[in-house]
């Protein structure tokens, strides 16, 4: 996987008209994900970064990104490069561009920076030395410029320095993609709706399968399965993008694409359960999910879930327990232990898929996954496991899945 902090975006030439490259950041973990995602809505030459995944497409594509895509958090269409050795050089790299092209005199704008070199300190001062160099071109033209709105400016522009290289970006996104618009209550810790939906595409859940989320929260991960299942677009309850801003923007094009994907959503009937036990949080949860209009795909219990019968059957847990950063260790051992205990009493036949960051206590699950996956909550590292519950032995489920005992001469790899 190609690191974007060390190999900063292809220069491409010879592209068709009208293309061009961008970039998809994401959470570290989900890049293959989000580069099916990608493929699936058209783009090309998909290349994986850390925390990144970079594309080639045209406008369409990139309102397609913006509106369609579960696991990107901002879609970024370079617009420059250049290299500065100092503040001198850096300040004449963005003074040198034409931002007349892309702001007016009344316009807003707002500068975020990343940084992954020696010559620079901090990303805010070098924020602050864009906006200056744009402002400046802007007085020394004009005689007036564009103002501040950190909030929603009518651009907002991506600085990203790597060693003496800089990667000027133009943000078609706006605000976080993660913001869907549903979640007003979210209550303590929540989990990313970015993160909720990669883990659900990782799990690789089927809408035909009953799907469990046994501590619920504010209900992000019910709901974004929900989403996923009938096929609303995540992008659907968003106010605005950045790119309906631009001077290029298509409303016809986009319009389409909204359409489009409007007509897509099913009516399918999905076998949904939420379950929290505290009565404050599940209301907030029944908030959010009238709030994203899946209140038909989507049923919701006050329970304690070690306490809670589940339906005969099969399916999938996926769930999101608590961490142990507000609760002692001794008690997030013996919550952990009685997770696993209840998994095994309770749901022979089931998958459970938990995330944590929490490696002492995942221990105690006393279940070995089939699968680990790194990612990250936010600052935390995190395992997302998978455990596979047999409906009677795990012996007996091989022999019936065809396990064939090896020959005695047979050599097995260690």
């Amino acid at each position: 996987m190609e690191n974007l902090e060390e190999n900063s975006v292809e220069n491409d030439t010879a592209l068709p008209a009208g293309d061009f490259r961008m970039v998809a950041k994401t959470m570290q973990g989900l890049e293959g994900v989000l580069a099916i995602e990608l493929s699936k809505i058209g783009a090309r030459d998909v290349k994986e970064h850390k925390r990144a995944v970079s594309f080639i497409g045209d406008n369409g594509t990139m309102y397609k990104a913006n509106y369609l895509l579960r696991t990107a958090l901002r879609i970024l269409k370079p617009v420059a490069k250049f290299n500065a050795r100092n503040e001198k050089d850096f300040y004449d790299g963005i003074y040198g561009m034409d931002w007349s092209l892309m702001l007016k005199p009344e316009d807003t704008l707002a500068v975020d920076c990343t940084l992954n070199t020696e010559i620079f300190n901090h990303s805010y001062y070098i924020a602050q030395k864009t906006k200056d160099a744009i402002v400046d071109q802007f007085r020394t033209k004009f005689g007036k410029r564009p103002s501040v709105d950190t909030d929603f400016p009518t651009l907002r522009i991506n600085v990203h320095v790597t060693r003496e290289e800089v990667t000027v970006s133009l943000d078609s996104s706006g605000y976080s993609l993660h913001k869907r618009g549903y979640r007003e209550d979210a209550g303590k810790a929540p989990m990313n709706e970015v993160l909720a939906a990669g883990i659900i595409l990782l799990s690789e859940w089927h809408p035909s399968q009953r799907l469990i989320d046994p501590m619920t929260g504010s209900g992000t991960i019910a709901i974004e399965a929900a989403m996923i299942g009938s096929h609303i677009p995540p992008g659907v309850f968003r106010d605005k993008f950045g790119f309906e801003n631009w001077n290029d923007f298509d409303s016809s094009v986009w319009e389409k694409i909204t359409e489009s994907a409007i007509n897509k959503i099913s009516n399918e009937t999905l076998a949904i359960t939420g379950i929290e036990i505290s009565p404050p949080m599940i209301s907030k949860a029944r908030e959010n999910i009238t709030r994203a209009k899946v209140e038909d795909l989507i049923h919701t219990v006050c329970s304690n879930f070690f306490e809670w019968t589940p339906p005969e059957g099969k399916g999938i847990l996926i769930m999101n327990p608590p961490y142990g950063e507000r609760m002692e260790q001794d008690d997030s051992l013996a919550f952990y232990k009685q997770l696993g205990d209840t998994f095994k009493k309770k749901y022979a036949g089931y998958e459970a898929w938990l995330i944590s960051s929490n490696q002492d206590a995942l221990r105690e699950v006393g279940l070995r996954p089939s699968r680990k996956i790194t990612l990250f909550n936010g600052p935390l590292e995190c395992r997302l496991m998978k455990y596979q519950m047999y409906e009677g032995t795990k012996k007996i489920h091989k022999l019936e899945s065809g396990y064939k005992k090896p020959d005695k001469n047979q050599i097995i790899p260690e």
